[in-house]
């Protein structure tokens, strides 16, 4: 079973369910996946579901940290309810301790030293550890051991 074919199949459990966030967001996802297959005339690989995942999560992520700042908790909840269920989805994420390790082993395997390495522990950690790992969380370890 592809990952969208279990997106398609979760949307009728949502609906059997009554569960209007999980079948509106799961669509959302699915209308994304479809909308990159037509513009970028890709066919459909759980790659590209990965990625339209990703991008789905991050979005969500930026709206919560947009809408704590405006002080809007009931649109904060909705966001934080539809990442919730995206992240059902995605692989599972490297704790900071899991990503401090991934850091140092680069650093280590690539033999930088230099703050000015940064990118390359960047581009290394991000190609290895597609869709596990934070890149922010990459950036502030990598800046910190590498200094």
């Amino acid at each position: 079973m592809t990952s969208l074919d279990k997106l398609q199949a979760d949307v009728k459990q949502a609906m059997l369910a009554k569960d209007e966030v999980a079948r509106d967001t799961l669509r959302m996802l699915i209308a994304a996946v479809k909308k990159h297959e037509l513009e970028g005339g890709k066919t459909i690989t759980d790659e590209l579901v990965g990625e339209v995942l990703l991008s789905a999560a991050k979005t969500r992520q930026e709206s919560i940290d947009q809408f704590q700042k405006a002080g809007r908790a009931d649109l904060v909840a909705k966001e934080a309810a539809e990442l919730e269920i995206v992240r059902r989805y995605l692989p599972k994420q490297l704790s900071e301790a899991e990503t401090r390790a991934a850091v140092q082993a680069l650093i280590a395997e690539l033999k930088l030293s230099s703050k000015k390495d940064l990118g390359q522990v960047m581009k290394a950690a991000m190609a290895r550890h597609k869709g596990q790992i934070d890149g922010k969380l990459v950036q502030k370890l990598a800046g910190e051991l590498l200094a």
